[in-house]
């Protein structure tokens, strides 16, 4: 058996899983990525609270790759396309649009890769129900 601290992170896993099953459900797929975790490539004029929201559903990205040490893609924000990067340890939430089904994940497991002034009132906050009564996430303790 592996040993425990040797071990790959399973969040990658995780968010490959979940976004086939979104797919495969006909749900939008939707990342909440803290924006100021290292390495995170995205249009910084959508960031909000030090977060964003990101659709990766195969008709709003191309060339989507969910690899173990980088999410990339290419994508059209306000009709000027980016190429956006993502690692993985930044990605707080996959989760479909349509009904907020998906998981939230806890602090990153190597909480060097985050920037030192990530403070308390930067813990994720995934968006709040709008008026038309669309899904939200939540907590539960």
């Amino acid at each position: 058996m592996a040993d425990e601290a040797k071990m790959t992170s399973s969040r990658p896993y995780f968010i490959r899983a979940l976004y086939d099953w979104l797919v495969d459900n006909g749900t939008t797929p939707y990342l909440l990525v803290n924006a100021k975790a290292q390495s995170v490539q995205v249009p910084t004029q959508y960031i909000e609270n030090g977060q964003i929201v990101l659709n990766i559903s195969p008709t709003a990205v191309q060339t989507l790759d969910l690899g173990n040490e980088l999410i990339r893609f290419s994508a059209r924000f306000g009709g000027v396309p980016m190429e956006v990067r993502v690692p993985p340890h930044a990605v707080l939430s996959i989760y479909a649009r349509e009904n907020g089904r998906g998981m939230l994940f806890p602090e990153s497991e190597d909480a060097s890769l985050l920037e030192a002034d990530v403070g308390e009132d930067d813990e994720p906050t995934p968006p709040s129900p709008t008026p038309g009564g669309r899904p939200s996430l939540r907590v539960v303790k």
